[in-house]
């Protein structure tokens, strides 16, 4: 009986080659994408999860409500670690990571640049999975022990074997490797491939409790209440901190509390971090869950078109079928069979381009990790990817062929044999439907296309406030200060630029920053405080930077009171509540904040400019308050040349950069792609979803073009007659493409304003942006408008350029 099925079920599949083809081609498709986007969704959502204590594993971050910001942070008090470890029974362990920014290392005579170092408790690594390769774990509460990560340990020593090996850190401190580890699994929200030793960084013993700089995790005991924790956490921290709010605000921590500004410690679900934190000092750029709903929104609707032309072109050919079903049927087969037949036709269409879409999606897999941004595999050795594969053909099989298998097996023979039911007018409201449904779809995802690309050319050309072209930075991190102004100076001597600074706060990702809290001189209350970024500069980092002094001045070298000068941002002048900013001075608290703070570290500090407020941080965010004072901040020299004289640029820093740091690594990048990486997420959104909607509009036009085809082929008599009567060319496509037409406009009508709810959930997450306009929705619904007809023209034409003779003179 299988065997028969299987070999009727062929005979038809060759009978009807077309739309077998087209059929296969769509699921084919369909399958293809909805492996690539499942496997990249999988990943996100694995994040962390290669911890074995994941689901016990929180981080400590602070919320904060003072000096007129309010806002998350990643990081925590220094202390908090062993005081939580000490006095809260339900932690097991906690441990610290402190953010370094680079370390310079020296191997041997070779020196290179560190980027993905840490400072690192020893207890991280009974809190994560990280898996020692040679060393014990408290070998690194040595004050000079380091650890590596194999992919370090071979850069820094190749196939020698590195334990009790010494490194040069930052050209003065050595360091011996007391541990290797394996290199942590991609699906983590850090990697790091060097631990220094916290025990050796003095700064962390300090007892600071209103500083957050370091980045803190609890390993909690099994079946912890967190709602408890996270409240006894908050009084044991209101208790540590009260006595140096006290010396600091001169007020306890409840009236701080009555007048709004508090500090709030909050555990964070380590596999929550990667999709739903987005707060500041992360250690990597995080996924969004937002764009995980996306994404699977997006497969099940390109797998609902495919399976939707599946159904469609089966119904077409099912309705070809009436005369065999009703035979059979007086034959005595009974319904169930006639059911099974269609059923194992519908299965094998499916099996077959399962098959086909596995070898696509193989195929695409380096174009969609460049899309992506990920490295992903198929996972072929995964018995669970292979059942789901085949399971879902089945199963997508079983659905697309049982309307057309119940469908005709109801009918009563005797209607079929005798011609009573019409061929494809069963079943075609719901062709119509679904053809509503494909071309709905692919209208809103052309619409989102549209939106995303349009966001992404308004950030590229936004004004940000400064002047991000022709911008190189050179990272001097490590670097002796004096060396870092020598190249500087020697760079300048060249007339292509027109402008140096030596700084490590740039208004772009992965720059230095430093929040500190100000007042009015005499006035250190909540009300006077404003809470805002303070950026060590030189005197020429606000002509380097293209920014505009609206008010006052700019630093100056020939004036020495500009030690304690200070520049403030629109947004900072307003928050002081100035009537005039300039001449007018504030305080801020330089000294550890701790019980015993002195006033001796007050420093105060005279305002002489206001400059033009500029977008520090990404266009999701408002501006913050901002100051700028004369210090030295040594991460990085940046220079502003003359446009079209990129080359003739780099290549006289590289000569001043041998010429000053001979065997040294010369790091550069250039500001505006800085400046563009902070939204490679949304331009990878784009990519997808631009991705998405050609392959939807490939699908929908596949559906539609069979399905004209068809059409075309029952009414060949009808367009012979009306040819014979005087009908033109144009006269029968336009009686054609009719019904198709109303088709394609319901669905665009439809999508509109489906799109304009999509969009605004999209864009709110942009403080700055640009919707499309009522032009971009009509041009859009016009193409595809014009898509549909074309789609239908191209088989209308053939009907209307036949011979009528050919299609009238015989049944």
């Amino acid at each position: 009986m299988i065997r028969n099925y299987i070999l009727v079920a062929l005979r038809n599949l060759r009978k009807h080659k077309f739309f077998t083809f087209i059929s296969i081609t769509g699921l084919s498709i369909g399958i293809s994408c909805a492996i690539l986007i499942s496997v990249y969704i999988l990943n996100e959502l694995r994040y962390d999860t290669f911890n074995s204590k994941a689901d016990r594993i929180y981080r400590v971050i602070s919320f904060v409500k003072f000096g007129g910001t309010e806002a998350f942070y990643t990081g925590s008090p220094p202390p908090i670690a062993e005081v939580l470890r000490n006095e809260i029974p339900g932690i097991e362990e906690a441990g610290r990571f402190r953010p370094w920014g680079m370390f310079l290392v020296k191997s041997g005579q070779k020196h290179y640049k560190e980027f993905k170092g840490i400072y690192a408790d020893p207890d991280i690594f009974n809190i994560f999975s990280i898996d020692l390769i040679n060393g014990n774990s408290a070998a690194l509460s040595d004050p000079n022990a380091l650890f590596l990560s194999e992919s370090a340990a071979k850069k820094y020593f190749s196939d020698k074997d590195p334990m009790g090996e010494e490194l040069i850190i930052n050209g003065e401190q050595p360091y011996i490797v007391k541990g290797v580890y394996r290199d942590i699994p991609s699906a983590s929200h850090f990697h790091f491939d060097m631990m220094l030793a916290m025990s050796g960084l003095d700064e962390s013993k300090t007892d600071e409790w209103l500083s957050n700089t370091y980045i803190t995790y609890i390993l909690l005991k099994k079946d912890v209440d967190t709602a408890g924790l996270q409240k006894k956490i908050n009084e044991l921290y209101y208790r540590y901190s009260e006595p140096q709010a006290i010396a600091f605000m001169g007020k306890t921590i409840d009236q701080l509390f009555k007048e709004g500004t508090f500090v709030e410690e909050v555990l964070q679900p380590l596999l929550q971090i990667h999709l739903h934190s987005d707060i500041e000092a992360e250690f990597e750029a995080n996924g969004d869950i937002r764009y995980i709903y996306i994404f699977s929104a997006a497969v099940v609707l390109i797998m609902l078109l495919a399976v939707i032309n599946f159904v469609n072109l089966s119904t077409v050919i099912s309705s070809e079928r009436t005369r065999e079903v009703g035979i059979r049927r007086i034959m005595g087969s009974e319904k169930r069979y006639l059911v099974l037949q269609f059923l194992a036709e519908s299965v094998i269409v499916t099996l077959i381009a399962v098959i086909i879409g596995v070898l696509l999606a193989q195929s695409l897999t380096p174009y969609f990790n460049l899309l992506s941004g990920k490295s992903l595999e198929l996972p072929y050795s995964n018995t669970q990817f292979w059942i789901t594969i085949l399971s879902g053909g089945v199963l997508i099989g079983c659905m697309s062929g049982v309307y057309p298998a119940l469908v005709l097996s109801s009918f009563k023979p005797v209607a079929m044999l005798s011609g009573k039911i019409s061929k494809g007018n069963r079943g075609r409201k719901v062709r119509s439907f679904l053809v509503v449904f494909q071309f709905t779809v692919s209208t809103i995802l052309i619409i989102g296309t549209i939106t995303v690309y349009r966001q992404m050319n308004y950030i590229r050309n936004f004004k940000p406030g400064y002047l991000k072209e022709q911008v190189i930075t050179i990272d001097v991190a490590g670097m002796p200060a004096e060396n870092a102004i020598q190249f500087k100076n020697e760079v300048l001597k060249d007339k292509t630029f027109l402008a140096g600074t030596v700084s490590g706060f740039f208004p772009v990702a992965n720059s230095l920053r430093n929040n500190n809290t100000f007042w009015k001189k005499g006035n250190r209350t909540p009300g006077a405080s404003v809470n805002m970024q303070i950026w060590a500069v030189d005197k020429d980092y606000i002509k380097t930077m293209g920014m505009k002094i609206i008010s006052g001045r700019d630093f100056s070298a020939g004036i020495p009171g500009d030690s304690a000068a200070i520049i403030l941002n629109e947004r900072a002048a307003r928050r002081f509540d100035f009537d005039n900013p300039v001449g007018q001075e504030i305080q801020v608290y330089e000294g550890a904040f701790d019980s015993t703070m002195s006033e001796d570290l007050i420093r105060t500090m005279h305002i002489i400019g206001v400059v033009a407020d500029f977008n520090w941080e990404s266009l999701h965010e408002n501006i913050g308050s901002l100051g700028m004072s004369l210090a030295r901040s040594g991460e990085k020299v940046a220079f502003r040349f003359e446009p079209a004289k990129t080359n003739h640029a780099v290549k006289k820093i590289e000569r001043a950069w041998q010429q000053i740091n001979p065997g040294y690594p010369l790091d550069y990048t250039f500001l505006d792609k800085d400046y563009a990486q902070m939204y490679e997420s949304e331009n990878r959104t784009g990519r997808i979803i631009s991705s998405f909607a050609i392959i939807a509009v490939v699908i929908a036009c596949l559906g539609l073009f069979a399905l004209a085809s068809y059409v075309v082929e029952q009414r060949s008599k009808e367009i012979g007659i009306r040819k014979v009567m005087g009908a033109s060319g144009s006269n029968i496509i336009l009686i054609l493409s009719r019904e198709f037409t109303w088709l394609v406009i319901i669905a665009i009508m439809i999508a509109i304003p489906v799109s304009i709810v999509g969009i605004h959930l999209w864009l709110k997450s942009f403080v700055y942006k640009q919707p499309p306009g009522i032009l971009h929705f009509i041009a859009v619904g016009a193409g595809v408008l014009i898509l549909g007809l074309l789609t239908v023209a191209i088989q209308s034409y053939r009907a209307a350029s036949a011979d009528p003779a050919d299609s009238v003179k015989t049944e």
